[in-house]
This record gives structure tokens, C-alpha cells and sequence, in this order.
């Protein structure tokens, strides 16, 4: 069944199962290296030209027999998830690259590295147009956080995963890959930051957050909304572009980053889980708190001697969304903390490490960071 521009997106998910899965095992078979180029639109102009960088997860995993919906992340590569979708090829000049094949659950700061690197590489040499990186969900929101604060690029960079391994039925990571290179490949796209694409829905990296274990839907952004929506037909944002401030965060020359600990906030909480984070080396705490970012007043002087030690900390909230305020229920000016505002601890983790890497530790520097 060729696939058009002209497709629905209706009639594009619902045949996708049968044709992914009978052109995945196709493209497993015969072990394709890279997909098909094209090099030029049906209108005769020239393609856009798109990196693909495989890190694995879920939209790269084989089912498992151990459970009825079990599967293995990152066992089929970028190239042959290309190769398999039909009509791909329209869209851009693809080339891919591995990364690595892991689930997301065990991404790190040298798979971070990596990625910066060749994605520098390929704007400093004008290789391509675009980026679009394969992704595991669980962190996904994290990678995409991170690339915001370092790259200083207004060429479109763009994540993409799936709940679904490859081989489900019903796999939605087919349609999510076909709809991030339709954003990827678009100019309209430049200028925007780094993006999110699943499920139809376009979001910017600062907002994006996983809200459900399992739904197709988990990917929202609370508090700001989606940035736009994708399909097979069409590519709208909700808004002009913005102009895209240079990167202000500069990487080490290697990995790892400083060591960053979240601090989940419960009943009953006592000091020692920050005073164990201070024994085992770590430079900054983030407090997953209560409600607007408190805890127990054991915990908060644990923090507070923490940051006497020279430890920087930093409130955020273990509730889903909402602003974590300054000086509301906790002292953070007599106690020398910063608030996360509008990021949720995970993502304040990653700042928090980008933030100390480059020297800013002052409490009033790193509230000054979270700030823009």
C-alpha cells in the first residue's frame, strides 16, 4: 500500500501495523545499513537533509516472550526503523547514525557527550538541515533539556520515541519517526529550540513531561501547552518562532557532569537521606518537595547545613505541575536555597549539573539561571 502526502493520518495508523511489522522484518533481514535517499521532492526541489541518531529505546525494541506486552529496548537500529517506513524517503535526504542501543533508563553522560559531539560536528561541517534523535521515553524529557542548554543552533533538533516496541501491534513509533522527520525536514521548524514529537503533538523542551506509564498520550507539557501538532498532511505551530538564545552552558571536556542528587520528599522524613547524598560526594541536592517544594524540618536543616558545606540546593516539587515560589513556606534567602520555578526535579537536576560544570554555585547566580 504506497503511502502519499496525500494520506490521512487515520489510514495511515490504522494500516501501519501489518505493513511496519512485514517491512521491519524485512529490513531486519536482509541487515539494510542506511535507508533509501531521495534527492529531490516530488516538485523537483531539493530535500532537506536529516541525521537520524539511534540511542535505542522503546521505539527500537523487540517483543520478548517473557509477558504478553514484555519486550527488549534498542535492539533494532535507526537505519532499519527508517527502512521500514514507507514514504519516508519524500521527506528528507536521511542519513543515521548509531549512538548507542539502550533503553533510556540507563542513559548517561557519555551518551549525552556523544550526541552533542555529532551534532556540533554536523552543523560545524554543514552536513545537514536537521536532527532527528530516536529516544527512549522514561528520560526522554531529560535528554531533550539537556541539548536545550548546550547546543547554540537555530537548525531544528528534534526527539522521537514510542510506547510500543517495534514489533507490537499497533506500534505507534513509525508514525511518531515519519511525523519528527516531517518537523525536522520543515524550515518553519528553525528557530525553535529543541522539540518533542510524539502522538501527533509537537512540544518544546523545557515544558515536556512523561505523565503516564503506558497511554500513547503520555507526553504533555503543563502549564505552557503543546507547541504544535503534526500529521502526515500538515505541520502547525501555534506561534511564530522566537528567537533561540545562544547556548549560555558549556560542557567539560569529558564526562561525567558534577554529581546532582534528587531528594524525594515523604511522611515521616527524617535527615538522613540528605545527610547520606553529602557522604557520597554529591555537589548539588534537588528536593522533589511537597507541595510547593517543602519537607519536614528535619530534612530542611539537613539542607540548610548542606548548603553551608558548599553543597548547592535547590526546591523543586514532587507534584506534576506548578511553580515552586520563593520564600513562601521555606526561608531560601536565610537559607541560601534556589527554587526550581517551573521545572520538575529531573530536569532541575540536569540544569542544576550543567549550572556547577560551569563554575555558578552562588545561590543567587543559580536562581538567576532557573530564571530564564
Amino acid at each position: 500500500m504506497p503511502l502519499g502526502e496525500e494520506m490521512t493520518l487515520h489510514s495511515f495508523r490504522s494500516a501501519r501495523s501489518a505493513h511496519i511489522i512485514i517491512g521491519l522484518a524485512a529490513a531486519l533481514a536482509i541487515g539494510l545499513a542506511s535507508p533509501a535517499i531521495a534527492q529531490q521532492s516530488p516538485a523537483g526541489t531539493a530535500l532537506a537533509r536529516v541525521l537520524v541518531l539511534g540511542t535505542g529505546g522503546t521505539i527500537a525494541g523487540q517483543a520478548n516472550a517473557r509477558a504478553g506486552n514484555a519486550y527488549d529496548s534498542g535492539k533494532v537500529s535507526a537505519a532499519n526503523l527508517i527502512a521500514a517506513i514507507p514514504g519516508i524517503d519524500r521527506l528528507a535526504q536521511i542519513s543515521a547514525d548509531q549512538i548507542s542501543s539502550i533503553g533510556s533508563q540507563d542513559m548517561n553522560d557519555k551518551v549525552w557527550f556523544d550526541l552533542v559531539k555529532r551534532i556540533r560536528t554536523a552543523i560545524d561541517n554543514k552536513e545537514v538541515d536537521g536532527i532527528v534523535i530516536t529516544h527512549g521515553t522514561d528520560t526522554m524529557e531529560e535528554t531533550a533539556f539537556f541539548l536545550q542548554n548546550v547546543l547554540d543552533t537555530d537548525m531544528p533538533v528534534v526527539l522521537v520515541g514510542s510506547m510500543r516496541p517495534s514489533t507490537a501491534i499497533g506500534a505507534d513509533g513509525p508514525a511518531n519517526l515519519y511525523e519528527a522527520m516531517r518537523v525536522a525536514s520543515a524550515p518553519e521548524s528553525r528557530g525553535r529550540g529543541v522539540l518533542v514529537v510524539l502522538n501527533d503533538t509537537i512540544h518544546a523542551a523545557r515544558w515536556v513531561q512523561k505523565t503516564n506509564t503506558t497511554s500513547v498520550e503520555t507526553f504533555r507539557s503543563p502549564g505552557a501547552g503543546p507547541v504544535g501538532y503534526v500529521d502526515t498532511g500538515s505541520l502547525r505551530f501555534l506561534q511564530p518562532a522566537a528567537l533561540v538564545k545562544a547556548a549560555q552552558l558549556k560542557l567539560p571536556d569529558a564526562p561525567p557532569l558534577p554529581r546532582v542528587d534528587i531528594i524525594y520528599s515523604h511522611a515521616n522524613m527524617d535527615a538522613a537521606e540528605v545527610e547520606d547524598a553529602v557522604k557520597r560526594g554529591a555537589k548539588g541536592i534537588v528536593l522533589a518537595g511537597v507541595g510547593d517544594g517543602n519537607s519536614s524540618k528535619g530534612a530542611i536543616d539537613a539542607l540548610a547545613a548542606a548548603a553551608k558545606q558548599g553543597v548547592v540546593v535547590v526546591r523543586s516539587t514532587r507534584v506534576g505541575s506548578g511553580y515552586v515560589n520563593r520564600n513562601v513556606e521555606v526561608e531560601d534567602d536565610k537559607l541560601g536555597f534556589a527554587v526550581s520555578l517551573d521545572l520538575n526535579p529531573q530536569k532541575a537536576r540536569v540544569l542544576l549539573e550543567l549550572l556547577i560544570a560551569n563554575g555558578v554555585t552562588e545561590s543567587s547566580a543559580v536562581q538567576q539561571a532557573f530564571a530564564r
